[in-house]
């Protein structure tokens, strides 16, 4: 019998969870995934020379001792000896007085690894227990990749008792490796109490993982995954036999110079057709057909954190991908019947979430009152997860109003959208609940928008296209020169694309959020608009 114990943060409201694993080898490869995006780390190392460099300063005197001893060779032999044995005595007092802080260093991070890991892996899961699944939520170490492991309760058997809310542990190699004692003809039990996370499998001993706190670069990643999951997206499903034919060419080459991107070919009613750079390599995937409206081609980078995905396509009944757009985010959610996979990726691996990403820009930015905010999110509270248009049914609001609401609150880090339901959900990081006056997201341009604003008035020409949204031109006079911005934002009040002629959008397009002209020009339009 296996016991899993996950500990709770006992400051909060007490959350809890107590059942017996049913889909027990599913279950076992999703959430080893999920460790495989906790250790994921593909920034580039340079190869250390310093004991190479140490080795060749020490060997110079040699050298030049033999290249001179050819005036007298015997002598320089004798001598070259003589010195070799002097530099040995030295090494070996070196390595004896040095012993000691080699010592003290491998124990202190030995310490380190076992009783302060946040200073050993940054970015540890979060576990949420809602009325209908689980779920699990990490980062990566190098805070590119976001993984999301959710069950439903089908995953579990004699489910004993439950009580919705959230928590977070450390996922520790130990915790890994009792995940991997699941077994089929082994009972195990699962369990989130207010003292830790418990495994015990049969026939091995209890292991439980105790919580952490939180990183700030880590919940700051969380706020820009969800505020990207709410933006338009290009969707498909790709069978699990093409995502294993990705997988299967990336393992067989390595790519020694760029282009390094992969370029979904989309063809409505046509496969989905890839091609790999820099080899032009084509996997048609004859399996999964692009239902979309147009034609369109979108490049992908850092394709290598998709190996990820290759522990799932066993126990996957589809993959749905959701892509942004060219350089921009993507997320791959894998099907695994009562569980669901969400691997999402920054634009590139360099382009992390937690500090390059500024996608809340592009999420909704109606101007809401507080007492709207605090109803839709007491509404949310009662029923835990809702869309946006059941929401606003139920509290007799308007949709621009709730979407609005709950997109603050995303930036806030108290909700959570669901890309694979299509949901919001309520999912507090923080343990004491943000002042309303700070729900909006700081940011640099946000506030080189406002201070804008205060100086100039943009001339702003609104368009409302069919089927697409409402479309705003303008002219705005900064300094000498006059930006000319364009948005496109869509009924839900998303940005769907934008352009200006200022040096920030040239050299960073909509990858890094809109500029601060974009976000002038928006805000001008929306406390002006008539209601």
């Amino acid at each position: 019998m296996t016991g899993l114990s996950f500990a709770p943060d006992t400051l909060r409201e007490s959350t809890f969870f107590i059942g017996k694993l049913n889909k027990k080898i599913a279950f076992r490869e999703a959430i080893s995934a999920l460790h495989d995006v906790v250790v994921s780390d593909l920034r580039f190392k340079p190869k250390d020379k310093t004991a190479y460099k140490e080795w060749a300063a020490q060997q110079e005197a040699l050298w030049l001792a033999e290249h001179m001893g050819g005036y007298n060779v015997d002598a320089a032999n004798k001598r070259i000896d003589a010195l070799r044995r002097e530099l040995t005595e030295v090494r070996e007092k070196k390595s004896k007085i040095m012993q000691p802080f080699f010592n003290a260093k491998s124990k202190y991070f030995n310490y380190l690894y076992h009783k302060d890991r946040d200073a050993w892996i940054v970015l540890d899961p979060v576990i949420t227990i809602h009325p209908d699944e689980m779920f699990f939520e990490c980062f990566s170490q190098d805070e590119s990749t976001y993984g999301k492991l959710g069950a439903n309760y089908n995953v579990f058997k004699e489910v004993n008792d439950f009580k919705c809310g959230t928590t977070n542990i450390d996922y520790s190699a130990d915790l890994y490796n009792e995940f991997q004692k699941i077994r089929d003809y082994k009972d195990t039990d699962f369990k989130v109490d207010p003292s830790g996370f418990e495994i015990k499998t049969t026939q091995e001993e209890l292991f439980k993982e105790v919580k952490i706190d939180l990183p700030e670069s880590w919940v700051r990643g969380f706020l820009q995954v969800g505020s990207a999951m709410t933006l338009p997206a290009t969707s498909f499903d790709l069978h699990p036999m093409d995502v294993f034919n990705f997988c299967l060419w990336l393992r067989r080459f390595k790519e020694k110079k760029g282009p390094r991107y992969i370029k979904y070919v989309l063809d409505p009613g046509q496969p989905v057709k890839v091609i790999f750079e820099p080899w032009g390599k084509e996997i048609i995937c004859s399996r999964s057909v692009y239902t979309g409206s147009h034609k369109q081609e979108i490049k992908i980078w850092g394709r290598r954190r998709l190996l990820i995905l290759e522990r799932l396509i066993a126990v996957a009944n589809k993959f749905t991908v959701h892509l942004l757009g060219t350089g921009m985010p993507s997320f791959y959610v894998a099907d695994l019947g009562d569980m669901n996979f969400t691997l999402g990726l920054s634009g590139w691996t360099a382009n992390d979430w937690s500090r390059a990403g500024n996608f809340d820009l592009m999420a909704p930015r109606a101007t809401v009152e507080d007492s709207v905010k605090q109803k839709v999110f007491a509404g949310l509270k009662k029923v835990w997860l809702a869309d946006a248009a059941q929401l606003a049914d139920q509290l007799q609001l308007s949709t621009a109003e709730v979407s609005g609401a709950l997109s603050a609150y995303t930036q806030a880090g108290r909700v959570m959208f669901d890309i694979n339901k299509k949901v919001y959900r309520l999912r507090e990081l923080s343990r004491e609940p943000l002042p309303m006056d700070k729900l909006r997201f700081a940011n640099e341009r946000e506030q080189l928008a406002t201070e804008l604003l205060k100086t100039v008035t943009p001339k702003i020409k609104a368009e409302q296209i069919a089927g697409a949204g409402l479309k705003l031109s303008g002219a705005l006079k900064a300094g000498k020169r006059t930006y000319n911005p364009e948005l496109l934002i869509d009924e839900d009040e998303r940005i769907k694309t934008g352009n200006c002629d200022c040096s920030f959008y040239i050299e960073n397009k909509l990858h890094k959020g809109p500029c601060e002209h974009m976000i002038a020009m928006r805000l001008s339009y929306n406390s002006n608009k008539p209601s």
